[in-house]
């Protein structure tokens, strides 16, 4: 082994490494965008849904409002429910409708979460009550849907 003063050769390859490495991490942090809005692009206008800062029911009902759904404000029901460690075909058919919307569940696996119901009041054309479900993990929405007796399918009209 070189001995290069009082610091030896495979101490500062050691350095060098940790150098590039750290390069490295600050470009991709710098450059990598976050997603904290999903954007949906129609007939060349952008729409952008915010799924943050989701701490209350009224936040919760305020979210389903940017799809433009009308909701009773109270909702039905919040409760905290665990999202199954593991996925039965009913779920993994569930979570093909959060891929969809551009969520996902898997990471959530095991996980307690809040679940806000509210009473759609102008889902058109339906035939028995309309609801929606938001599911809400460390303030963040993480997955939903609108559902009755009929059809269960994503946030968007």
């Amino acid at each position: 082994m070189k001995v290069i003063g009082p610091v030896r050769a495979n101490t500062l390859k050691l350095l060098g490494i940790l150098c590039v490495a750290l390069t490295v991490l600050i470009t991709l942090v710098a450059f990598v965008p976050t997603y904290s809005a999903l954007s949906v692009s129609k007939d060349e206008s952008v729409v952008s849904y915010s799924y943050d800062k989701v701490r209350s029911a009224e936040d919760a009902a305020n979210f389903l409002t940017q799809f433009g759904w009308e909701i009773d404000r109270e909702p039905t029901e919040v409760k905290d429910v665990t999202v199954p460690s593991e996925f039965d075909k009913v779920f993994s058919a569930y979570n093909e409708i959060q891929k969809a919307q551009g969520l996902n569940l898997l990471r959530y696996r095991g996980k307690e979460v809040t679940r806000y119901t509210f009473r759609v009041t102008n889902y058109e054309g339906a035939t028995s009550p309309v609801y929606a479900n938001v599911l809400v993990y460390r303030n963040r929405v993480i997955g939903g849907d609108l559902y009755s007796s009929d059809f269960v399918r994503g946030f968007e009209k």
